[in-house]
C-alpha cells in the first residue's frame, strides 16, 4: 500500500461551442498509508471526477497526483497499480462471476488454485458465493455491484478506489457489509478513497471525510469534527440528519456576556438567546448565522431558553422529532425516547453554550464553536 497526495488538482471540461466547466478546483488532499477517506457531496460536486483523475480515466488539467513518491499524472491507468470498483460495474458478460472477480490475478498468471481460494474468500465476505458460476447478465444489480467490488478488493494494489460501492444494496445487507468491508480494509491496511452521497455510509466507513461542493474541497476531517467543528456554513448544513438548525442573527451584548438576537425572514427580532460566558472576537452588532444541531437542544428552561409552539411531532421508535415555531421562525428538536406533545402546545427549550455554532454572515466561515473538540473527544 502507499500514501496518496493530491496537490492543487483541478479538472476543466471543455466542450466544443460551449463554455469550459470547472469540475474540480485546486483540491489539496494528503491521504496516509492505509487510511480510508470518503468523498462526500451532492450530485455534480466533483467527487467522481476526482476519483477518475486518480484512476487515470480523466486527464488532470493542473496540479499533481502522487502515489508514494511517484507522480502518476501521465501514467496510463494500467501502469498506476490502482484498483477500482466502478459505479457502472464494468463486468465482462462472457466470463463467469468467479472469473470476473479473479480476472486481474489470472492475467498476472497467478496459480489457479490460489486465485480460486482468494475468490471464494472475497465472495464469502460480500455474500455472492451462490453467484460464482453464473454470468453477469444472469444476476441482480446488487450482485453485479458486489462482483465489481470483489474484483477490486481481491487485488494487491497501492490504492483502492470505490465509486458508490453499495448504492444498489438493500439497507439491511448494506449495514452488514459496511462493517465487514471496513474490517477488510483496516486489517489489510488498504489505502482507500470511496465516493458516496450517503452520509451514513461515509461516517461508517471513513477515517476522514472530504466534503465537496461545486468542485471545491470544503473540509477534510473526521466524522466527529465535521459535526462538532464544521469549517463553514455549507458543511454545517450538509452534515447531519436532521440537518443543523440555522438562523440569521446578530450579536447583542447589551444584556449578557453573549446575546444573540435571532431574526425572522424580514430581518426583525424573532427571539433572543442569552449566555453568561464571554466570547472573544465577536463584535457587538456583528451579523452571524447561528447553528444548533437538533439533538443539542434541551427540554425546559435554562441558558439560551426559547418559548415556542409545537407545529409537528414525530415518534420514530427510539427518538422524538418535534418541530417548534417562534415568531414565524421554525426549528427542529430531537429527543431520545418518547416526548409527549400535541400540535399547538407551548414548549420551552434551551440551547447550552456548548451547543451553538456561529458563522460570519459575509464569508460563511466559522467564527465560534461552543464545544471544545480534541480528536475524538468532545467536551462541553
Amino acid at each position: 500500500m502507499a500514501t496518496l497526495t493530491l496537490d492543487k488538482v483541478s479538472k476543466v471540461y471543455q466542450a466544443r461551442r460551449a463554455a469550459p466547466v470547472l469540475a474540480v478546483d485546486a483540491v489539496d488532499m494528503a491521504i496516509a498509508d492505509g487510511e480510508i477517506v470518503g468523498l462526500l457531496g451532492s450530485s455534480g460536486c466533483g467527487k467522481t471526477s476526482t476519483l477518475r483523475m486518480i484512476a487515470g480515466f480523466e486527464d488532470v488539467t493542473s496540479g499533481a497526483i502522487e502515489v508514494g513518491e511517484r507522480v502518476i499524472n501521465d501514467l496510463l491507468p494500467a501502469e498506476r497499480n490502482i484498483a477500482m470498483a466502478f459505479e457502472g460495474y464494468a463486468l465482462y458478460p462472457p466470463l463467469r462471476v468467479k472469473d470476473n472477480i479473479g480476472f486481474a490475478l489470472l492475467r498476472d498468471r497467478q496459480p489457479r488454485a490460489e486465485v480460486d481460494r482468494k475468490v471464494k474468500e472475497v465472495a464469502a465476505l460480500l455474500e455472492i458465493e451462490s453467484a460464482l458460476e453464473r454470468y453477469p447478465p444472469m444476476i441482480s444489480a446488487g450482485q453485479q455491484q458486489r462482483t465489481s467490488l470483489a474484483r477490486a478488493l481481491i487485488r494487491s494494489a497501492d490504492v483502492f478506489l470505490l465509486d458508490e460501492p453499495m448504492s444498489q444494496l438493500e439497507p439491511q445487507l448494506r449495514a452488514v457489509l459496511r462493517a465487514r468491508l471496513k474490517d477488510w480494509l483496516i486489517s489489510r491496511k488498504m489505502t482507500t478513497v470511496f465516493v458516496t452521497h450517503d452520509q451514513t455510509e461515509a461516517i461508517a466507513l471513513a477515517d476522514r471525510i472530504a466534503v465537496m461542493e461545486q468542485g471545491v474541497l470544503q473540509q477534510l476531517a473526521s466524522p466527529e469534527e465535521l459535526k462538532e467543528r464544521p469549517a463553514n456554513l455549507f458543511v454545517a448544513s450538509f452534515i447531519g440528519e436532521p440537518p443543523m438548525n440555522l438562523f440569521a442573527a446578530r450579536v447583542d451584548r447589551s444584556r449578557s456576556d453573549l446575546g444573540l438576537v435571532v431574526l425572522d425572514d424580514q430581518g426583525e427580532k424573532a427571539f433572543r438567546l442569552d449566555f453568561d460566558e464571554a466570547v472573544d472576537g465577536l463584535a457587538d452588532g456583528q451579523a452571524v448565522h447561528l447553528g444548533i444541531r437538533p439533538h443539542r437542544f434541551r427540554l425546559g428552561p435554562g441558558p439560551g431558553a426559547v418559548d415556542a409552539t409545537v407545529v409537528s411531532h414525530s415518534w420514530l421508535g427510539d427518538q422524538t422529532h418535534i418541530g417548534l415555531e417562534r415568531a414565524g421562525t421554525t426549528f427542529i428538536l430531537v429527543a431520545n425516547g418518547e416526548v409527549h406533545a400535541a400540535i399547538g402546545d407551548p414548549f420551552t427549550v434551551h440551547a447550552p453554550m456548548s451547543a451553538i455554532h456561529l458563522f460570519d454572515a459575509e464569508t460563511d466561515q466559522a467564527v465560534f464553536h461552543g464545544s471544545e473538540f480534541r480528536g475524538s473527544e468532545l467536551r462541553g
